[in-house]
């Protein structure tokens, strides 16, 4: 037999930023975001000895070890083995050895959430097998331990709950790692008007978020007033998006977009650079009413809202740059897991 399972990545439409501690504890923070049809997939299969074989195969990367109680955390298939050692240590492990295989539809490093969305992927196989007792809410802070405690991973909290939740979700974060998810009811035309207005391109490079994030962290421990008042009105940035979207008032999207990737920008360093500032001006200037870059910054993917049939020049006018327009479509379904034989 083998498990399987499936979790979408997601695009953060607004708010970004405001879910990582220390920042939500002292004053709660909000995004807005959405699943699209790109995906983390894992696949876990037993075998009859004791070998543990783990596969990334979108990154080329493969270990064999001995089973164990514990593997070794040492930068390679971190992911997959932090699931292992949390899940053995919390309930146990009655089998032999096993083969866990995942995929990535995207880059490591490119700003759709890759990382956590996959961390839920493979504890959704592992769900698949054990069965284990947690609901949504339970399963997508378990994904959240593992990655920010157990392997110290620097991030945030949305990833792993819109992985698992899917849809189009007004998230809310709180001290005590309090998360509430409000999905929200947008009439089709305008969540069509949306997909067909709102551009994904990969800029074709990937860059390591850990760093960003932590000089953002830094910088509210530190009471940089600047930073701390931009992480404010991207909170509120993200209201002025679910209000828009609720009511459709689609005219409304790039300039918010535009507003927020202002504020972005004051959160910490790095965040943006000269070839994400030219790229971003040409998609104005091609007819984008606004954007931002996606995830914690510094390079991956960007979003563009193109009004009108902008969106063809815009698509036309960034091939200056390289990189890649990807098609996807939004999704409301979150991680599944289903069973098959070979």
């Amino acid at each position: 037999m083998i498990f399987r399972s499936r979790a979408p990545l997601r695009i953060g439409l607004a708010g970004g930023g405001t879910d990582v501690s220390p920042y939500c504890d002292l004053y709660g923070g909000a995004i807005l975001n959405a699943s699209i049809s790109l995906y983390a997939y894992a696949h876990l299969e037993l075998l009859e000895d004791d070998t543990i074989i783990l596969s990334a195969k979108d990154r080329n990367e493969h270990v064999e070890l001995p089973l164990s109680v514990t593997l070794p955390v040492d930068g390679l298939l971190n992911l997959h083995k932090g699931v292992y050692n949390r899940i053995r240590k919390d309930y146990g492990w009655n089998y032999r050895g096993f083969r866990l295989t995942t995929y990535s539809d995207a880059p490591a490093g490119s700003g759709l959430g890759t990382s956590s969305t996959m961390m839920v992927a493979i504890l959704g196989a592992f769900n698949e097998l054990l069965k284990l007792p947690l609901g949504e809410y339970d399963l997508a802070h378990y994904a959240y331990e593992i990655e920010r405690m157990d392997l110290q991973l620097a991030g945030g909290r949305q990833d792993q709950y819109a992985a698992t939740f899917g849809g189009v979700n007004f998230m809310e974060f709180y001290k005590d790692d309090q998360v509430i998810v409000n999905p929200l009811r947008i009439r089709q035309e305008y969540l069509d008007e949306l997909q067909n207005n709102l551009l994904l391109y990969y800029t074709d490079s990937s860059r390591d978020s850990g760093t960003i994030i932590k000089a953002q962290q830094q910088n509210v421990t530190e009471k940089k007033e600047k930073s701390i008042e931009a992480m404010h009105q991207l909170k509120e940035q993200a209201r002025m998006m679910k209000e828009a979207l609720l009511k459709g008032k689609l005219d409304a999207l790039g300039e918010i977009l535009d507003y927020g990737f202002e504020q972005k920008r004051k959160m910490a360093d790095h965040i943006s650079n000269t070839r994400i500032e030219e790229i971003y001006a040409h998609a104005r200037k091609m007819g984008a009413t606004g954007g931002k870059i996606s995830g914690a910054g510094g390079g991956g993917f960007m979003i563009f809202y193109c009004p009108g049939i902008s969106r063809y020049n815009v698509i036309e006018g960034l091939k200056t740059f390289g990189g890649t327009c990807r098609n996807y479509h939004f999704t409301q379904q979150g991680l599944t897991g289903w069973t098959t034989g070979k």
